[in-house]
Parts: C-alpha cells; sequence; structure tokens
C-alpha cells in the first residue's frame, strides 16, 4: 500500500512543480547564445514556429536574419537575403499578413543624411534551416525630409507599413503607402506625434488594436485608433543594457524586451491592460511585473499548491503508520 500512494505522491509533487506550459510559448526569460549576435537590434515572434523569435544585427553585419529558439537560445536557422543589395542599418524587423517578414534598413545614425532607406520583404521559410531566400527591396523617402529611425511595424491585418522616427525630443509615426511599390519611391507621411521618448523600437499587437514605442529606458503604450493613435500609459521596461528591441509575443498577452550586446538577455512583461491612465505600469526589473506577472503571486500559487501536496503524502505516511 505504501509504494502506490508514494507514487501518487510523487505524481502530484511533480505536477505541482512542473514547468508551466507557457514556458513552451516563447513568452518566458531567455537569453541570445548565437557569438554573431553581438548587436540585436530588433526582434520580432514567429506566428507559425512557436517560440521563434527573428533578429538580425545592427549596422553592416550582413543580409542575414536568425531565427533564435527562446527554449534554449540557439539560432536555429539563418537566412540570407539575396536581391537586396548591401544593407546600411538594419535597425527593426517585424511580421505582416501571410507570414511575410519586413525588414527595416531605415538608421541613419548620421542624423537623417541619406536621401533615401530601404525596407525589404520576404516570406518567413515553413522550414527553419540555413537557407538564402529572395527578398523584394522597396525604396523609402519621408515627405518632410531624411531621418533617422529604428522603429518600423507593419499592421497584421492591413499589411501596411508604418515607421517611427528617433529623436531625443521624441518623433513621429509615419505612414506608408496602402501598398509598397518595389519600382520608384514609397513616401512615408507623418501622421501622429510620439513624444516624450527616443524610439528605438515598436510593436503592434497580433490583432493590430495596440501599439507599443520602447526607448533605452521606457515605453508608452497606444490604443492603435485605426492609425490615429491615443495614448494610454507609460510602461516600465527591464534594465538589461542598451535597450534596442520589443515584440508581443504570438499570443499579444506579453511583451518581450531586448538588448543589444553578446549573449544579450530577452525578458518578459505583461502587456498592458484596459485603462486610460497614463501612470507608470511596471517599474523595470525591480518590478514583480518583471516576469510577466508570473512572479511573487507565481511563487506563491506554486509553493501553495507544493506545500499541500507535502502535507497529503505526510498525513498519508502517518496514516500507514497508525495501520501498521
Amino acid at each position: 500500500m505504501r509504494r502506490p500512494f508514494a507514487l501518487l505522491a510523487a505524481a502530484l509533487l511533480t505536477g505541482a512543480l512542473a514547468v508551466p506550459a507557457s514556458a513552451a510559448d516563447g513568452d518566458e526569460k531567455f537569453t541570445i547564445k548565437d557569438p554573431r549576435i553581438t548587436e540585436s537590434s530588433g526582434l520580432a515572434a514567429s506566428r507559425q514556429h512557436p517560440g521563434i523569435y527573428w533578429t538580425h544585427n545592427d549596422s553592416d553585419d550582413g543580409a542575414y536574419l536568425y531565427a533564435v529558439d527562446s527554449a534554449t537560445g540557439e539560432t536555429v536557422a539563418t537566412i540570407t537575403m539575396s536581391g537586396v543589395g548591401s544593407p546600411r542599418d538594419v535597425e527593426a524587423i517585424s511580421i505582416g499578413p501571410d507570414n511575410q517578414i519586413y525588414v527595416g534598413d531605415i538608421g541613419d545614425n548620421l542624423g537623417g543624411t541619406w536621401s533615401y532607406v530601404w525596407i525589404y520583404r520576404l516570406p518567413e521559410p515553413k522550414n527553419l534551416r540555413d537557407q538564402t531566400i529572395k527578398a523584394t527591396q522597396y525604396v523609402v523617402k519621408y515627405s518632410d525630409g531624411a531621418r533617422n529611425a529604428e522603429s518600423l511595424v507593419v499592421h497584421p491585418k492591413t499589411g501596411r507599413v508604418y515607421i517611427v522616427d528617433k529623436n531625443e525630443k521624441g518623433g513621429h509615426l509615419f505612414e506608408g503607402p496602402a501598398e509598397l511599390s518595389p519600382s520608384g519611391s514609397n513616401v512615408f507621411r507623418p501622421v501622429a506625434a510620439v513624444p516624450d521618448l527616443e524610439a528605438t523600437d515598436a510593436t503592434l499587437s497580433p490583432d493590430g488594436e495596440h501599439l507599443v514605442v520602447r526607448s533605452y529606458f521606457g515605453a508608452i503604450a497606444y490604443d492603435w485608433n485605426g492609425g490615429k493613435i491615443k495614448r494610454k500609459q507609460r510602461l516600465g521596461v527591464p534594465f538589461l543594457g542598451q535597450g534596442e528591441s520589443v515584440t508581443y509575443t504570438a499570443d499579444g498577452k506579453k511583451l518581450m524586451y531586448g538588448a543589444e550586446g553578446a549573449d544579450s538577455p530577452v525578458e518578459p512583461q505583461d502587456a498592458p491592460g484596459g485603462g486610460d491612465s497614463d501612470s507608470s505600469s511596471g517599474s523595470g526589473s525591480s518590478a514583480s511585473s518583471e516576469s510577466g506577472g508570473d512572479g511573487l503571486a507565481g511563487n506563491l500559487k506554486t509553493g501553495a499548491i507544493a506545500a499541500g501536496v507535502l502535507l497529503v503524502v505526510v498525513l498519508g505516511v502517518r496514516a500507514m503508520r497508525r495501520r501498521g
């Protein structure tokens, strides 16, 4: 009688302490281990490969994209883009409708000296392996003159592309044409102010209803409102070093924040919920919300379950001793 009871107790305890299912969903903290990735400047959660995040190096690394498995931090595929020439300053990546990857070669560290920049589009591969994929290259110009930018988002339903420029005093959300054209120039026009931060990346929620723009040390959430964005709240971000990237998880429940540097970490925060206040939501790495809402509360819950299982074990052993 004792052995079956012990086995049952062990099974209960194992279940109580098992890694939650969400760990396989790509919403847990991980570290990018690939030694080639030293300036991860953009991040995009794959829709067709759960737990996979696409990233790239800053500046002139080449026409490469890396698929990183968040379960291990290892690169599982390296994509070489063909048909795009030599990238100058790749700063952003986003996934649009039909699993199309958009890459923003939109940086200009000289403060807007290039009269045009580029966007590349390519299909996300169904099979994750090292391969070369032909990309479509689009020339981008701004209606009010050249500028530096590090943030690009693609609306998940319409496929329209948007850029947020980078400015110490705050920038603007620029809207591209309804459809990008591979011939001629695609003019992006300012449609909304994005004040109070120096934008280093941005991300749209999978349902296309919410926009988050981050800077080195903070972030602001907006209601998308058909592109006429409405400020919702200021967000705290985990301090990871030079904060360069952010993406919604594929299910839209978390925000994943990344940084440049070798062995760079990627950490989750809860995606902003309801409410219209402009007060801080989360407070970076010192807040319990850093673990995506599964911090103190989650630990207490797990501890309570484990304690309950232990109590069952103790009472069961005592009962068997009395019977013996």
